[in-house]
């Protein structure tokens, strides 16, 4: 039962990931593996307040983003230190007739991560925003959780949004989003 949920929970997840075939499949047993374990060592914590399989399914969902997570780190598709701005622009849907006003609008956003945040902030949004690092593999990499993370990223944001409409790249009511 617990190869089967982490089965489907991987192939739900394998498309968005970009994994497929056998690594899928590899990521699956061993999250089912590992949630057997975790069940087994706490079996005598189970209160019976639910269904054993609902409290076992939490298990595997659990192992399965832990073990997606990892296997994102030990193989990462952009490694964390590369920061391409240029790619930015894309993302952000310029068009190339105005090149040189987004050229102008990057240079001041990478003084902004540079000058306004927190190295924690710096570390996050790179990795987030321009590195496209999955938030599983940053939670683990940095010993942290999905809300904290989430949470330095909004602080980011806000940060430098605030240096951009101080600048006077960004009118001031996007700042109060």
């Amino acid at each position: 039962m617990l190869v089967r949920i982490a089965l489907g929970e991987v192939r739900r997840r394998g498309p968005q990931l970009r994994i497929a075939g056998p690594e899928l499949d590899d990521l699956a047993y061993q999250a089912a593996a590992d949630a057997l374990v975790a069940i087994t060592g706490k079996i005598g914590q189970f209160r019976g307040e639910s269904l054993f399989t609902t409290w076992a399914y939490k298990f595997v969902l659990l192992n399965v983003s832990t073990k997606i997570g990892r296997h994102f780190w030990r193989n990462p598709t952009v490694p964390l230190a590369t920061e391409d701005w240029d790619r930015l622009p894309d993302r952000f849907g310029f068009d190339p007739a105005r090149e040189a006003e987004w050229r102008d609008l990057l240079a001041a956003l990478r003084r902004a991560v540079n000058e306004e945040l927190t190295p924690r902030q710096r570390r996050v949004f790179v990795a987030i925003v321009l590195n496209d690092v999955p938030l599983d593999t940053l939670v683990i990499e940095l010993a942290s959780n999905r809300n904290a993370i989430y949470k330095t990223l909004f602080d980011a944001r806000r940060k430098l949004r605030a240096a951009l409409v101080t600048h006077g790249y960004l009118p001031d009511e996007l700042s109060r989003r």
